[in-house]
């Protein structure tokens, strides 16, 4: 079914805001730590806090603010939202400490508006259609995610981190802009009636044993991530590649698993085989996992990655538009924020977790830690993921 003109325009204008908001988080992360052990109260364990702690910060506001959204229109929060992040990306350029990096980090993620975005794609779509702005929203983040792996090493080289810094406040106000001028206006809230009172959102989202299963799995997605690019720059610095060619690498190993995760997904949406698409990523992942954890040399860490990137876009694009299949209208923002929530806390997690291993520990055990996730993944994919309805749910 075709999209109309107002829904081609909510998904570029919506998708392109979340692109860049993700665009300037990722940008870093293939640096931070680098960048942190530079500083003078540098200490691993508050380094992965650095790269982390935006994640906290997200989870804890993107309820509220999702469900306020609800209640005092998207736009408002969007712009609120953006403009915290602006000003947690300068705090970040100027920072001269760690700790200083940590409250900028913090405040970057306390505007948390990424439940409220994916609520306003679903505000201005019908549900029959839903799915694919949805799966877009993904798509843009996996690009996001890869212009941004990309741009990273390679801008530092010119403008160092505190650079980059000033790029993401830089994009934070022309998404503002975007918002303003470029977005469509709100439509009077045309499930005004079926908004539930907080205590019953709550417990209708809580009591879905599917959604709870995509937040899960979106945890542990976004925990992998920022673990692993906690302890990655440095691997493979230690296995000959300088950072000035790890931007090369990147492209060419996400331009791989692009190529080979377009056959799957394309299979998954024609034959509604999205149970089994999610467990063959999920399997890759652990393929992955196991592979980095052994550290055997360049071409193996390559490799892994390059699987990692396969299931990571995969998931990252099919997760949401299976979300919105699932979660009703009438808490869709209280929803999207669980799912947002679930996101952001892997970030934190993954970034405290593996400032700790390597602490304490190496690089492998780290793995073979997100190795042990990504089996109990797959175990509960296996025995709780059902075959999804061919539209979003009307209500629960």
């Amino acid at each position: 079914m075709k999209l109309t003109a107002l829904e081609q325009r909510a998904a570029i204008t919506i998708a392109g805001i979340y692109g860049l908001r993700m665009f300037g988080l990722f940008l870093v992360m293939p640096v931070l730590f680098l960048y942190a052990k530079e500083l003078p109260d540098f200490t691993p364990s508050l380094a992965g806090l650095a790269v982390g702690i935006y994640g906290l910060t997200q989870a804890l506001l993107q309820i509220p603010l999702g469900y306020l959204s609800d209640s005092i229109g998207r736009k408002k929060i969007i712009v609120f939202g953006l403009l915290v992040f602006a000003l947690g990306s300068y705090v970040a350029a100027i920072s001269d400490s760690l700790f200083m990096l940590i409250i900028g980090r913090a405040l970057q993620g306390a505007g948390a508006i990424a439940s409220t975005l994916m609520a306003f794609v679903s505000d201005l779509s019908r549900p029959e259609v839903r799915s694919k702005l949805m799966a877009s929203i993904g798509a843009t983040i996996g690009l996001s995610f890869v212009i941004s792996l990309v741009l990273g090493p390679w801008l530092t080289t010119y403008i160092g981190v505190s650079g980059l810094f000033y790029v993401t406040a830089i994009l934070s106000l022309v998404a503002i802009a975007v918002v303003i001028w470029l977005v469509p206006a709100e439509q009077q809230h045309a499930d005004t009636s079926q908004v539930m009172p907080v205590k019953e959102q709550l417990g209708s989202v809580i009591k879905n044993k599917q959604l709870q299963l995509m937040n899960m799995g979106i945890f542990f997605l976004h925990l992998f991530l920022t673990a692993i690019f906690v302890v990655l720059p440095l691997q493979l610095i230690n296995n000959g590649l300088s950072l000035s060619e790890h931007s090369l690498t990147y492209l060419g190993l996400m331009v791989m698993s692009f190529v080979l995760m377009l056959p799957m997904m394309i299979w998954v949406e024609k034959k509604r085989q999205h149970p089994k698409g999610v467990v063959i990523a999920v399997t890759i992942l652990l393929i992955a996992m196991l592979g980095l954890a052994n550290n055997m040399g360049l071409v193996i860490i390559l490799a892994s990655v390059g699987l990692f990137f396969i299931a990571f876009n995969f998931l990252e694009a099919s997760i949401p538009a299976m979300v919105s299949r699932i979660c009703g209208t009438g808490q869709r923002g209280t929803a999207m924020g669980f799912y947002s929530t679930s996101q952001f806390s892997g970030a934190f997690v993954g970034g405290l977790l593996a400032g700790i291993i390597m602490q304490y520990y190496s690089a492998s055990v780290l793995y073979f830690i997100l190795a042990g996730c990504s089996m109990l993944w797959l175990f509960f994919a296996v025995i709780w993921l059902k075959p999804l309805p061919d539209v979003e749910s009307a209500s629960h």
